[in-house]
């Protein structure tokens, strides 16, 4: 595989089996490259907010000018960036995407709960195809460079909070918690038709799939799943509204990873680690506290390996890395972190390659 964009892309995916399997450790660090993978011409900036996020082809060139600038060190690897927002998902059940410079948010779309019409996959749905059109040119002019990833879905009741409104979500739970769960289990459906078709455009020779957010591949079907809005709630309610839906979708997947948001969901650890299909769990701090790799967290990473199950570390700074991996081990850690520099980068590739040794 002599064009792509990594110096052994092969070693990297067995290290992603080994890891999911929580037999070994992942390491990533992505830093700017000295010399680009390839002399290519960067396209132009002034578009409009529509075509940043929606025209196929200056999104795949936007993205392969920003990938063959970047090094890719240990486990890190180039994945296009094909998303529409964080929680696409809603837009191909009617929750229309409100584009903004930075991100995009999602208006609701359910004003009357009682006659809604079923929550179903519609391969016609105007969002789908335009996300199909990004995956497709991605893929157009790939050329085996590059990985083409899942975009960032999002399911459960995180969905179902954008097609209501997070507030008005808090009173459905309480006033209509059976059309809750209904909702969910329909969502349900939607993310697994959606995923399956769009992961169908997105096959490459290596088989398996990446998922665009968080830096993972996996053979067969690999995501990230998550439930932000668990932050709302109780444990009760967490086990109630979120815990079927999510185990199914865990045991759905072959590789699963958690997004376990900011300090206000650390509650529902327990009933994570009691989900015998999920695999592993990405800790994200929220901001203005300590990043990932600060000693606060090393008690509950090691929670997590103790209960079997990986664990991601993002934002780990250069000092940090050996603290951590001293402290935590290296079996079942998936560590990702940014430097300024490749010099600073391969210092650090050295620091973890002598733990996984």
């Amino acid at each position: 595989m002599s064009g792509f964009w990594h110096d052994d892309w092969d070693q990297v995916r067995k290290h992603f089996v080994r890891w999911w399997k929580r037999e070994g450790m992942m390491f990533s660090v992505y830093a700017p490259r000295r010399k680009p993978w390839e002399d290519i011409r960067e396209p132009a900036t002034s578009v409009t907010l529509e075509a940043r996020w929606l025209d196929p082809v200056y999104r795949a060139q936007r993205g392969i000018y920003e990938m063959s600038r970047a090094f890719y060190g240990a486990d890190a690897y180039p994945s296009i960036d094909t998303n529409i927002g964080p929680g696409s998902l809603g837009t191909f059940i009617g929750s229309p995407p409100h584009l903004s410079p930075e991100t995009v948010w999602y208006d609701a779309n359910i004003t009357d709960p009682e006659t809604h019409p079923e929550c179903r996959f519609d391969a016609n749905d105007h969002w789908f195809k335009v996300h199909c059109a990004l995956l497709d040119e991605a893929m157009r002019q790939c050329k085996d460079r590059y990985v083409v990833g899942l975009p960032d879905l999002i399911e459960n009741i995180d969905i179902l909070s954008q097609m209501r409104d997070p507030q008005t979500l808090m009173y459905d739970v309480t006033e209509r918690p059976r059309w809750v769960e209904q909702r969910v289990t329909q969502i349900n459906r939607v993310y697994f038709d959606a995923f399956d078709a769009l992961t169908a455009r997105i096959r490459q020779s290596w088989g398996g799939n990446a998922f665009a957010a968080f830096n993972i591949w996996g053979p067969g079907r690999t995501a990230k799943l998550q439930c932000d809005a668990s932050a709302m709630f109780s444990a009760d309610m967490y086990r109630r509204f979120v815990l079927p839906a999510l185990t199914e979708q865990c045991r759905w997947l072959d590789n699963s990873l958690y997004h376990l948001d900011g300090t206000q969901a650390l509650h529902h650890l327990d009933t994570l680690l009691s989900i015998d299909a999920l695999d592993a769990i990405e800790w994200t701090p929220q901001a203005g506290i300590e990043g990932g790799g600060h000693p606060r967290w090393y008690p509950l990473y090691k929670k997590i390996l103790a209960a079997g199950k990986g664990v991601q570390a993002i934002g780990v700074r250069s000092d940090q890395l050996k603290p951590l991996l001293d402290a935590c081990g290296a079996n079942g850690m998936y560590i990702v972190m940014w430097t300024g520099s490749e010099d600073e980068a391969r210092r650090m590739v050295d620091i973890a390659e002598s733990y996984r040794r």
